[in-house]
């Protein structure tokens, strides 16, 4: 397989605290985890992140549309990764590849940032994950 150019995705900026706040990052791991589906070998990739959310040093789940995200997780832990202020995908022509593309984290001040080879990918169920942290957040808020 000829390699193309591999090309740094366009910066996704963390935003404030995210729908599963107050969660700790094994628990959103383990609630994204449930709402994963098979893994697959690739998905497009059109060189934007709509949003992603940091699991740990190990895992990220990563929005290509509002309604479309994938759980990457990384071949073992990766620096930097949880405390990340963006990230960046490689790509072969727009698509990512598990075990040969990867997730490359940000921080800020952070002059060469470490990449993290892709082991995984899972396309994610999002409505089942919103309807989830919904029931948690409605079970804090009443508990």
């Amino acid at each position: 397989m000829k390699l193309s150019h591999i090309t740094l995705a366009a910066l996704a900026f963390a935003f404030s605290a995210c729908a599963s706040g107050g969660m700790t990052d094994t628990e959103k791991l383990a609630l994204y985890r449930a709402h994963a589906l098979a893994p697959v070998p690739s998905f497009h990739y059109l060189g934007r992140i709509d949003g992603w959310t940091p699991l740990g040093d190990t895992a990220v789940a990563v929005w290509t549309r509002p309604n479309v995200a994938y759980l990457l997780e990384v071949d073992g832990p990766c620096p930097d990764l949880d405390f990340a202020s963006a990230i960046g995908l490689t790509n072969q022509s727009g698509t990512v590849y598990s075990r040969f593309d990867k997730v490359i984290p940000r921080t800020h001040g952070g002059a060469n940032p470490i990449p993290c080879h892709i082991g995984q990918i899972r396309p994610l169920d999002v409505k089942a994950i919103k309807s989830a942290e919904k029931d948690m957040r409605r079970q804090r808020d009443n508990g």
